[in-house]
């Protein structure tokens, strides 16, 4: 029996042990992301028991484990602040609005199959916002692990910072370094049946009995969340849509490239739209019940993957049991310390942060560095949005540029006996060599884009004395609008100084893009040759011709 691609229960023992096992890592970390945002921890829990239930039976990645995450909390969190400081009232309520319209972004994405597109990002950029994130984690849990209040963004605890230091509260920073010692130096047998993280959260809220004077997290609410229907303000409607958008952009990028290391660590294939629909209805749950918003998680998928899950029951069994937690644990998780979930959300920063890229960042072309230094500079001191439309449209700049040159190196300009005729026949290079300089044979080589569109007319301007010219399209795939446009100058000049046109091979894809400008309707039907060589004929006949005609 199959539901929901690929629920089914054939692998129900390593399902419900990888569910299990996920649930277990995934506790601390939702309370940590929970207190992170503002939010509340009970609000990093229904994140990760809605976003984690619907992604798994709507998704496209059967073994994928889905929940808050340390991307999606950053940025939730300047939302939550700034939503509440524009209305301490309605904030709340707006910002979880935001989540749900974050979600219904995400539907649209995989509905218009987006899918295959959002992860087509260049390496450094991805590297930069990634490492950049994990700042701001280090950053912001800076305080709360000194038993200071968490800032409310990077440049004011950068601020901050030299006053925290001198104010700083021992208990906590013990409690903060004992927690990343634990999570940082576990033993890997002891690893296998408890996860670090949990660890660390039972043994510091233990011992905060003793390091007395630390902040805890206070009480939280039990029992089923209730509903958040969303709400509105209309002068607020565009930021609303703004940060949703960066909400949803970001969780698709978070859950497609961990759906990727699902696949790798499976040997399956994900559906990407599929996984896009069943993060966005996760989402949109989350938001109606006051939970962060989610994406698929790395960790808790890799765990899951290596304790046996391979279908969706891991992921909902996952959701099941943080529930069932979230129901009779809330006297216990009152106890946890600030100081010990600033540990784990370091951890996190410092794993999310690309150190595979920064070993060898050295060795990278200076732009590729400059491209990741200034993403992560905009990610930690700007926003998110910015940083990454900044980077792609740079990257963007840098490869036409690059794909430019290229494609003009590959055009070949043969005009007389002089020029490098190995690609022609012995005819054809008989016939140019008679033609003494008045037959211009140029031709194009490769896809040609609008960026090269420029450079073809200006190579062209630079050729003179020539009577004939021959626009060789035999090796042309297609080509664009603009460079249909820029062949249109280097016509109606070559008209202007009497000079006959050819065209010479052109495809169907590429005659159709010509027909449909109007750019071939300039050069006579005759003019159009199917073979360099009957082109190369016609043009010693027109240069024959009395009237230059054929």
């Amino acid at each position: 029996m199959q539901w929901f691609n690929g629920l089914d229960f054939n692998n129900l023992k390593g399902d419900l042990f990888g569910g299990l096992t996920a649930a277990i890592v995934a506790l601390p970390l939702a309370l940590a992301f929970g207190v992170s945002s503002g939010a509340g921890p009970v609000a990093g829990m229904y994140g990760a028991i809605f976003v984690g239930l619907f992604a798994a039976l709507f998704g496209g990645t059967p073994s994928q484990v889905s929940g808050p995450t340390g991307p999606m909390t950053v940025v939730m969190a300047g939302i939550f602040t700034h939503f509440v400081a524009l209305d301490p009232v309605s904030g709340p309520a707006m910002a979880f609005t935001v989540v749900m319209l974050g979600g219904a972004f995400q539907i649209l994405f995989g509905v218009f199959r987006l899918g295959q597109f959002i992860t087509l990002m260049p390496f450094p950029v991805i590297s930069g916002f990634m490492t950049g994130i994990g700042t701001i984690i280090i950053l912001l849990q800076l305080p709360p692990l000194l038993g200071a209040s968490s800032g409310a963004d990077v440049l004011s605890v950068v601020l901050q910072l030299p006053a925290i230091v001198q104010s700083l509260n021992p208990n906590a920073l013990i409690l903060g370094l004992l927690t990343l010692g634990i999570v940082f130096f576990c033993p890997k047998a002891l690893g296998k049946y408890t996860p670090p993280a949990l660890l660390a959260m039972v043994i510091g809220t233990f011992l905060s009995f003793v390091f007395v004077g630390v902040d805890v997290i206070g009480e939280i609410p039990t029992g089923l969340p209730s509903m958040h229907w969303p709400e509105f303000e209309l002068n607020l409607v565009k930021d609303m849509v703004i940060s949703a958008l960066m909400l949803a952009t970001l969780g698709s990028i978070d859950s497609l490239l961990t759906s990727l290391v699902a696949d790798n660590m499976t040997r399956t294939q994900h559906k990407s739209d599929r996984e896009l629909i069943g993060q966005g209805i996760g989402n949109v749950v989350a938001g109606f019940f006051g939970g962060l918003p989610g994406a698929g998680a790395t960790m808790r998928t890799v765990v899951n993957i290596r304790a046996g899950g391979r279908t969706p029951i891991s992921g909902c069994v996952h959701a099941v049991i943080l529930l069932m937690i979230v129901l009779g644990a809330g006297s216990f998780a009152a106890h946890i310390p600030l100081a010990v979930l600033a540990g784990l959300l370091i951890k996190v920063g410092i794993d999310i942060i690309d150190w595979r890229f920064l070993m060898r960042v050295h060795q990278a072309p200076l732009f590729v560095i400059f491209l990741m230094v200034s993403v992560w500079g905009l990610t930690v001191f700007v926003d998110l949005i910015t940083a990454v439309a900044v980077g792609v449209f740079l990257a963007n700049i840098y490869t036409v540029r690059r794909l430019t040159e290229t494609q003009l190196e590959s055009v070949r300009i043969v005009q007389d006996h002089k020029e490098d005729h190995h690609f022609l026949s012995d005819h054809e290079s008989d016939i140019l060599m008679n033609g003494a300089g008045r037959i211009l044979l140029y031709q194009l080589n490769g896809p040609l884009s609008y960026a090269a569109a420029k450079g073809i007319s200006n190579k062209l301007m630079a050729c003179t004395n020539h009577e004939v010219l021959l626009l060789d399209f035999s090796n042309v795939p297609h080509i664009d609008v603009s460079t249909a446009m820029a062949l249109e100058e280097v016509i109606l000049d070559s008209h202007l100084a009497t000079q006959n046109v050819l065209i010479v091979g052109a495809k169907p894809e590429v005659e159709m893009i010509l027909q449909r400008m109007k750019v071939a309707t300039l050069i006579p039907e005759q003019y159009h040759f199917p073979s360099r060589e009957a082109a190369l004929e016609a043009a010693s006949i027109l240069l024959a011709a009395p009237d230059g005609e054929l």
